[in-house]
């Protein structure tokens, strides 16, 4: 086949998938001539598995590339269509926004947002090849064979490497929901020097709406008084659609049981790793022998289907399985299938190929984002995508990568567990992940991350002065709560919440920190009534936590030190006298740039990390 150039580009992305579409927007808005390519147009920023978006720890992901000048978060306010706030009852620090999202109308948004967005191309075609000329990027070849010139390739290809879809006996080589797998591309990340692996996921049946009885099922409503994902939203929709809860039982345990022989995950027809913490209801079943009963959620697609989502029941059993199964549940009894559940294999990375900016360690201007570096979920995606097409941009501009630490969000908790840990099952993100959670909020995400984003040329000005208005708004309140309330308006309200006397006045702020809820000031003493609902909750919970944050930014202080101690690139960690052999051998695959990055590598102790604190002495 002739091969011949199509365009010039400064940077190509591959893949348009969750991760794919922030990096492209990312690179094209910073000013660099953008081409993003996928095997099929209508794939773009398509919701495969849950079409929802936050979630446990993932709401925090979504709010922080939020407030460095992503995308996601605006299109996911766009296209809800029910949003909540997970873990209410608990502390600020674990609380998420989740939204349940019309998938078709998520996808037209954002691929209506790449096709009007200057500097970027959009195409139709599958990658092959990147190709190089002396240690660098020069292009990327398609099966079509053309050649789209470059400095810079992101690639953000999803399940869609070798992709193999299995449900019992039937398999088919295939991306996901049909669309066609990317067949040639791993060969040429081989040559490359990536180190390549198989993952698993997989999905649920659809059913059709008008076939299940939601009488019988517990209804599960939205929530109108809470904030949105994006910082330029205005708020969340008053009119939401209801989700539904229901249950497995004994005799859909029984079924699944009695049919382990044939399910690909027990007879070894699957060999790859799948996620731990989304596992299919046969593992459920059999890990967890002793549970009576699982939770099921039926969810609706969008706004203009009738197809609906069983989130908790995703399979690879065969479709006869599969119909009894779902069958036996509550509500579901005459359920009729639009699509059955599968499993799906893919090719993936080792991350820890990979510098904390997602740069291939072995190429300079080839990044990785999504689950093509081990992840599951579109949020870990969408972050991860973000980061490689900002820095992208750095390096096509000669300038120094953006790589968020630990304390300043959980986009760096996830990027440097991948790259300094890595994984060996598909990684997801949760708070517990995260030692500096108190810090690390929902609602302080843009006081984290906007001035980054600045910095990087993603925070556009409308933004910034949004930006500048609230942290305006925060600080003004910052000194309102602080005004003394005279004991005789006070003691009495205090007392009735019992939180102790007050003799001589009390604050707003004393009051917060004693447990009485800010909603409760306010309507007492009618104050604040001016401000937002998410400034008055931030407020709050800074006044709440302000004993904890404090302990906390020494913890911070002393972590940071480490992080500024620079290990030298050509470091011979393998000749290091007084390392264990394990740390050795740790050390030199990772290849850690600094001693902190160096303490969290798994197998490298605090003996080891004062060993090579003597060797930087010297």
């Amino acid at each position: 086949m002739k091969q011949f150039t199509e365009g010039v580009y400064d940077a190509v992305v591959i893949g348009a998938g969750h991760a794919g579409c922030e990096a492209a927007l990312a690179l094209a808005r910073t000013g660099n001539k953008t081409a993003i390519i996928t095997v099929d147009l209508e794939n773009i920023a398509f919701m495969a598995c849950n079409p929802s978006i936050g979630g446990t720890a993932k709401g925090h992901l979504v709010r922080e590339l939020d407030a460095l000048g992503g995308e996601m978060g605006v299109k996911a306010d766009e296209a809800a269509m029910q949003i909540k706030m997970l873990n209410r009852g608990k502390g600020a620090a674990v609380q998420s926004l989740r939204a349940q999202n019309d998938k078709y109308l998520y996808h037209t948004l954002m691929k209506k947002t790449l096709e009007n967005t200057p500097n970027l191309s959009v195409k139709q075609c599958e990658a092959v090849k990147i190709l190089t000329d002396g240690g660098k990027v020069k292009g990327v070849l398609t099966s079509f064979g053309t050649i789209l010139e470059c400095r810079a390739v992101v690639v953000a290809t999803g399940v869609y490497l070798n992709g193999r879809v299995v449900a019992g006996e039937w398999e088919k080589k295939s991306g996901p929901s049909g669309f066609a797998p990317a067949n040639e591309l791993t060969a040429s990340l081989i040559d490359l020097g990536f180190s390549v692996r198989r993952f698993k996921t997989g999905t649920p049946a659809r059913l059709d709406r008008r076939t299940v009885d939601f009488s019988v099922m517990e209804r599960q409503d939205g929530e109108t008084e809470v904030y949105p994902f994006s910082f330029m939203s205005d708020g969340v929709p008053e009119k939401q659609e209801p989700c539904y809860i229901t249950y497995t039982n004994a005799k859909t345990h029984e079924i699944i049981l009695s049919n382990l022989d044939r399910s690909p995950l027990y007879n070894g027809s699957i060999l790859s790793t799948g996620p731990r913490y989304c596992p299919s209801i046969e593992t459920k079943v059999v890990r967890f022998k002793d549970k009576e009963r699982h939770q099921i959620f039926i969810e609706p697609e969008g706004y203009d289907t009738n197809e609906v989502y069983v989130q908790g029941m995703s399979t690879s059993l065969p479709h006869d399985v599969q119909r009894d199964m779902y069958r036996s549940v509550k509500g579901l009894e005459h359920c009729e299938f639009t699509r059955y559940a599968y499993a799906i294999e893919y090719d993936c990375i080792d991350s820890l190929d990979l510098k904390p900016s997602l740069e291939f360690k072995k190429l300079g201007g080839v990044f990785t984002a999504g689950q093509i570096n081990g992840t599951s979920g579109y949020e870990e995606a969408a972050a991860q995508g973000l980061i490689a097409g900002i820095n992208a941009s750095q390096y096509l501009k000669g300038e120094d990568p953006l790589v968020l630490r630990r304390d300043e969000g959980y986009i760096g908790v996830l990027i440097d567990d991948l790259v300094t840990k890595g994984t060996n099952e598909p990684y997801r993100m949760m708070t517990s992940r995260a030692e500096y959670r108190i810090f690390l909020r929902q609602d302080n995400a843009d006081s984290r991350l906007t001035e980054k984003g600045r910095a990087v040329g993603l925070v556009t000005d409308e933004r910034y002065e949004k930006f500048l208005k609230r942290k305006a708004q925060i600080a003004e309140l910052e000194d309102k709560i602080n005004e003394r309330i005279p004991a005789a308006k006070a003691a009495e309200f205090v007392r009735a919440h019992g939180a102790g006397e007050v003799s001589g006045g009390i604050s707003a702020r004393d009051m917060i920190k004693r447990n009485i809820p800010l909603k409760d000031i306010i309507k007492e003493f009618g104050l604040f009534g001016d401000y937002p609902y998410d400034i008055l909750e931030r407020v709050e919970t800074d006044a709440k936590y302000e004993g904890y944050l404090q302990k906390g930014l020494e913890q911070i202080e002393k972590a940071r030190k480490l992080e500024e101690k620079k290990l030298p690139k050509d470091m011979d960690y393998l000749s290091i006298r007084g390392l264990r052999v394990e740390a050795r051998e740790k050390l030199d695959a990772v290849r850690p740039e600094n001693l902190g990055q160096a303490s969290r590598i798994s197998g490298v102790n605090p003996a080891d990390i004062a060993v090579l604190m003597v060797c930087l002495k010297k």
